[in-house]
């Protein structure tokens, strides 16, 4: 599994190119796009974990899509890092006023990049910050690889515990079948939908034995979500 899935949006293809490798030699997924149409199109279709968006791009500016992205209930709380050689103060301010999170002013140093999409994603991602997730009552220990819910430790299957820890890191976030295919199992699946099914029940199972509330919301025409709105 990857640290996070990031949709890079820039069209200078050398830069690309470096920061792509420097990125997934850190267990890091990239997608890239050079458009900022086509990257609107790809985090609807499935929301990345972080965007790293230059500024001047073709087409729709680095700017529009920045508030584009915040503008959509999707990526609203995607964090996103502006590229880009304006390193004045005004453009900055602008670039945070639009919804930017962080600021990386061109030429830098793709190790000093790496790191700082570490740092937003930590704070974003739980998981990515130590080795402990917690969601209302549900405890997981992603080392030791156990779960508890109300301090009872439940006993989870290998892919009952990597559905668990995604929503963990998401809560409230719906996902639809196919998305946790991709998130989940990985891209190149060949397993059909209804497997999703299969496996949200058994997790709902073990994690809802002894009555305890459903943790996981079932939304009609969409997919699934870990939500305790009302049922803690």
């Amino acid at each position: 599994m990857s640290k996070g899935r990031i949709l890079l949006v820039e069209d200078d293809k050398s830069l690309a190119e470096l920061l792509i490798y420097n990125l997934e030699r850190e267990e890091f997924a990239v997608e890239h796009t050079v458009d900022g149409e086509e990257a609107l199109m790809l985090a609807a279709e499935s929301p990345p974990d972080l965007v790293l968006l230059d500024w001047m791009i073709e087409g729709v500016s680095g700017i529009e899509v920045c508030r584009r992205l915040r503008r959509h209930p999707d990526t609203a709380n995607v964090p996103i890092i502006m590229l880009t050689a304006r390193g004045e103060e005004p453009d900055r301010l602008r670039g945070f006023e639009t919804g930017a999170d962080d600021y990386v002013v061109k030429p830098f140093s793709p190790k000093e990049l790496v790191a700082r999409v570490g740092a937003v994603l930590r704070r974003v991602r739980p998981a990515l910050a130590g080795e402990q997730l917690s969601y209302a009552d549900i405890e997981m220990d992603i080392v030791a690889h156990k779960v508890k819910r109300g301090g009872e430790t439940i006993a989870l299957g290998p892919t009952e515990f990597r559905l668990l820890k995604h929503f963990l890191e998401h809560p409230g976030r719906v996902f639809s079948r196919e998305r946790l295919l991709d998130n989940v199992w990985g891209r190149d699946t060949d397993i059909e939908t209804r497997t999703v099914d299969v496996h949200i029940r058994r997790l709902r199972k073990a994690i809802n034995e002894g009555g305890r509330a459903d943790i996981i919301r079932t939304v009609r025409s969409a997919g699934y979500a870990l939500d305790s709105e009302d049922r803690l």
